[in-house]
């Protein structure tokens, strides 16, 4: 009904207004908004889509494992749990399976350009396995070198002797990297390096680094990957969908007239 209070808090009413101005002072309102909007666009996208459907023993499992998980196996404790969230069972439950259609809908949404999009990325995807030594002095860093050529066995010892960085500790091994969390210089020297050669010495951030190639990791789209990227494009398509609408927010001046004022787009 028109006039009524968005929320009440005590017994104080708070308008929509009100609440729209705690949530601009507070810096929340635009990722508020876009939460709305993107909820509508889901949700009439699926609409739209009779053949997207979730399955009730999917939704079922899913619930059920939720209620192992969070220990509310025993009815009482999962129906205190769900007065406490405001929702019903019935409401739970088109939740989880509200779930389950997004998923679905964001394979078909990603599957024409998942492929082109993963190898366009592939390049900074890919990973190495790289040791490392690091130090401070130029001069040491290459008397460091000339040993390890001379006795390639001798690069843990040294590491963990010499190294200045914690994964010394680990005989300076440094673990799977992509080329993204890598410096410019380095990028290259990878490229042109075979497992188990020596890159550098290179100067990085003021420091003077021996790195060892381990073994190269290509990426393949597949696992955590694959979700990564599906999501990507699932978001990019949301943020078109968003720019092509027409959307104002209307809320009421002090004179009970309707003021519209155009959206922020998500950035």
């Amino acid at each position: 009904m028109e006039g009524s209070p968005f929320l009440t808090i005590d017994e104080t009413a708070i308008s929509i207004n009100q609440a729209v101005g705690y949530l601009q002072a507070a810096g929340t309102f635009q990722r508020f908004l876009v939460d709305i909007l993107r909820q509508y666009v889901l949700e009439s996208e699926l609409k739209s889509r009779e053949d997207i459907q979730a399955e009730s023993l999917k939704v079922d499992q899913a619930i059920m494992d939720f209620r192992l998980q969070n220990q509310l196996t025993e009815p009482d404790k999962f129906q205190t749990w769900l007065n406490t969230n405001g929702v019903t069972y019935e409401g739970f439950q088109q939740r989880i399976a509200f779930g389950f259609k997004v998923e679905k809908l964001k394979t078909e949404v990603a599957a024409p350009k998942l492929e082109a999009y993963f190898e366009e990325r592939k390049p900074m995807l890919d990973r190495v396995v790289l040791s490392r030594i690091i130090l401070n002095e130029a001069q040491l860093a290459e008397d460091l070198k000339q040993q390890i050529l001379a006795d390639r066995s001798k690069f843990e010892s040294l590491a963990r002797q010499h190294s200045v960085t914690e994964d010394r500790v680990m005989n300076g091994m440094m673990g799977p990297v992509t080329r993204q969390q890598m410096p410019d210089i380095l990028k290259t020297a990878v490229d042109l390096a075979s497992p188990g050669e020596l890159i550098g010495p290179l100067e990085i951030d003021g420091r003077y680094c021996i790195f060892r190639l381990e073994e190269s990791l290509p990426a393949v789209l597949e696992g955590r990957l694959m979700h990564d990227l599906k999501n990507q494009l699932f978001d990019r398509w949301l943020q078109e969908r968003l720019q092509s609408m027409k959307i104002q927010l209307n809320l009421n001046t002090a004179q009970g007239d309707t003021a519209p004022e155009e959206t922020p787009q998500e950035s």
